[in-house]
């Protein structure tokens, strides 16, 4: 891999969804070297539970936006990634 991959933690959900995807184009060429298919490998692996991680967050802010304890919508709460 020639130039220096970016910190996964400092990609947006769309950065790093565009990392994973170029990962994969490359892996399946089949044209790369086996050592640095390893290394692509595991790159794309943290790219892709990065964007999990974007997505659970995502997911779990819109749920408390949108669900009440009885399912209805009730307006908005503030987002606590700790719960």
């Amino acid at each position: 891999m020639a130039e220096p991959a970016p910190d996964i933690a400092a990609l947006t959900f769309e950065d790093a969804l565009r990392a994973l995807e170029d990962v994969v184009r490359k892996l399946e060429s089949g044209e790369v070297p086996l050592d640095d298919s390893i290394d692509l490998y595991e790159r794309g692996e943290a790219l892709r539970k990065h964007c999990q991680a974007r997505l659970d967050a995502a997911q779990a802010r819109i749920e408390r936006i949108v669900a009440g304890p009885d399912g209805q919508p009730t307006g908005t709460a503030p987002f606590d990634p700790a719960n």
